[in-house]
């Protein structure tokens, strides 16, 4: 079976953590040996000067074609317009892949075309397929349908290609749901949950932990006193500004935030102006390696994100054994099952904080916590996901798929 898959945010020899989930995904899809991946991850690039600043310079390392990430992958280039060309990127993306993908599929033909986020890459997928006139499979991570699903332009290029696709994932029983709602059809979504890496992500005993952290001078967290922990990209959707908001009403509790963004400024100025400047550390991008070790060591992870599918962060924070405290989000009710794994909390200052001092006061043992994610690897996933591929090809049905759904 010959896949090509194309994902926009994936691992690169500059940024080997962008996409990381995805990249975990592929590289486990590789290592069955029954599969002959190709993966294609356009990076996008804006006309000069745009592309001086050092974000994008950066990306001019990448090579065409590397190896470097695990498995072999090709980097095309696509124009990228910042802020505004966001509705027509699939067209952009599916010139810059067409080409390479009609050399390939000379080469070698492929069976299928996949697409691992639903927009910008569905799109564009879809374009693909229909040029080498081979059936399309796309998969939804969450963003890309509640940002772009409210977009009347992106909405209507992922509702076509959705027409087209043979089949479809979601991370979650609800963002298929929501992807119903949106007029996707619904006999051909399948639920694909995401994997973890177990051999990383489990309990180590927190003050052990914690004490390592915080010997680690490029992070600087806190040796003593209960922590919290809000890992993902500062922006508005993730919610940075409700937990710095609720840490007031948390005096005892000290917050990282792990991860960097536009947002970084105003929280910091928030923080300041809240009186809680002392008690928030801005970690900045964690490596992938540590990010176990700052789960392990915090009380409690927090992330009030507006809207998620099913956040890899939430499965990889409470197989290190730490409870999370959420918002009535995408799969949140699908992980977060009784109160071992943490809460599920109105998207308030107050309702974090409550839970916050809940799990403080009566703290569930990391190996309770940890029981939660048991279900989850990338073995499975990727044992999951090649069934679905299969499923397709040989004319199979997709939703209610009971195996599909293992996690």
């Amino acid at each position: 079976m010959r896949i090509l898959s194309i994902s926009t945010l994936f691992p690169n020899p500059v940024k080997p953590s962008f996409g990381v989930f995805v990249g975990n995904q592929m590289r486990a899809v590789v290592a069955r040996d029954d599969v002959d991946l190709t993966m294609i991850s356009p990076i996008g690039m804006p006309p000069w000067p745009l592309s001086m600043r050092s974000n994008y310079a950066r990306l001019k390392n990448v090579p065409e074609m590397s190896d470097a990430v695990g498995l072999k992958v090709h980097y095309p280039r696509f124009t990228l317009i910042p802020k505004i060309g966001g509705d027509s990127n699939p067209g952009r993306i599916a010139d810059a892949v067409l080409p390479l993908a009609r050399k390939l599929h000379a080469e070698k033909p492929f069976d299928l075309i996949d697409a691992q986020f639903f927009f910008p890459d569905g799109p564009a997928a879809a374009k693909v397929a229909r040029d080498l006139n081979l059936p399309l499979t796309i998969k939804s991570r969450g963003a890309d349908i509640h940002f772009w699903g409210k977009r009347p332009s992106a909405l209507a290029q992922m509702k076509e290609a959705a027409s087209q696709a043979a089949g479809l994932l979601a991370v979650s029983l609800a963002l298929r749901e929501d992807m119903i709602a949106l007029g996707m059809p619904a006999e051909r979504i399948g639920v694909h949950y995401t994997g973890l890496d177990r051999e990383k992500f489990h309990p180590v005993e927190r003050g052990a932990a914690r004490a390592l952290v915080s010997a680690m001078p490029n992070l600087g967290i806190w040796s003593e006193g209960p922590l919290l922990v809000t890992p993902g990209a500062l922006i508005p959707r993730k919610g940075q500004r409700l937990v710095i908001e609720a840490l007031k009403l948390v005096p005892e509790a000290r917050l990282a935030f792990a991860g960097a963004g536009d947002d970084e400024a105003a929280l910091k100025a928030m923080a300041k102006r809240l009186g809680v400047a002392d008690r928030v550390h801005f970690l900045g991008l964690v490596d992938h390696e540590v990010l176990p070790h700052l789960l392990c060591a915090a009380d409690v992870l927090v992330l009030p994100s507006a809207s998620e599918g099913l956040a890899n962060v939430w499965v990889e924070g409470l197989a290190c054994g730490t409870p999370i405290v959420i918002p009535d989000i995408g799969g949140a009710r699908e992980i977060v099952k009784d109160d071992s794994a943490g809460r599920i909390v109105p998207r308030t200052p107050e309702g974090i904080a409550a839970a916050v001092r809940e799990l403080l006061a009566n703290p569930p043992s990391q190996e309770d916590v940890a029981e939660n994610a048991s279900r989850f690897s990338w073995g499975l996933n990727a044992s999951n996901i090649v069934h679905f591929w299969r499923d397709v090809l040989e004319g199979k049905p997709i939703a209610g798929n009971q195996e599909l759904m293992q996690a």
